[in-house]
């Protein structure tokens, strides 16, 4: 008999970190959202940088940012990542690993609508990732941006979404004296069903 009980019970691991996050979103001072995203660049030098979780599909989870972006780069080359999601508020901690791709359809759509004006006009703006002269040569692309597109911009080709599909999820929490509980779901694709093992700490 299983003894994933508790913060671990249940039948479908992206009902348990919709669950974890929405007790972070009551807890977590800033961002609870934010995932360690990792990738490789072309050497298979590791690269980890922070972004905005915006989404925990059935099977899988959503974040946007620029194609044009290093992490964007690594992705198209390997079509993996992997993420932590880290809340000192709860002691817990979500690792994923899995395959990545584009969102930008529908979707990736009515999500970039759904941003403040400033945010869209930033995506259009930034050239992310690539040198920049100053901060005031930013400022003065946002402003040439602003009268180029106006209050309505539409998304920019180059903008949009990575669906990571996860072939393991690693549920953490911490336990007195370093005793940690983790147990960790994986499966050999993307429909395939998962099998869950509790490891050491």
């Amino acid at each position: 008999m299983s003894d994933r009980t508790g913060i671990f019970a249940g039948d479908d691991p992206f009902a348990i970190a919709r669950a974890w996050l929405k007790e972070a979103e009551a807890s977590e001072i800033n961002d609870p959202n934010a995932i360690a995203l990792s990738t490789v660049d072309a050497d298979g030098m590791p690269n980890t940088r922070m972004v905005l979780l915006k989404e925990i599909e059935d099977n899988a989870f959503v974040f946007y940012t620029n194609y044009d972006s290093a992490k964007s780069q690594e992705i198209e080359a390997t079509g993996k990542a992997s993420f932590v999601m880290h809340w000192k508020s709860l002691r817990r901690q979500i690792r994923v690993r899995g395959h990545v791709t584009r969102e930008d359809g529908p979707l990736a759509d009515a999500y970039y609508k759904s941003r403040s004006l400033k945010s869209r006009l930033g995506a259009w703006a930034s050239k992310q990732s690539q040198p920049l002269s100053s901060r005031a040569a930013l400022m003065a692309e946002v402003a040439k941006v602003t009268a180029l597109k106006g209050t309505e911009p539409e998304r920019p080709p180059f903008w949009g979404g990575w669906r990571i599909t996860p072939i393991e999820i690693e549920f953490w929490a911490d336990g007195a004296f370093r005793l940690h509980d983790r147990f960790v779901w994986r499966r050999s694709s993307s429909d395939a069903g998962w099998s869950q093992t509790r490891l050491n700490p």
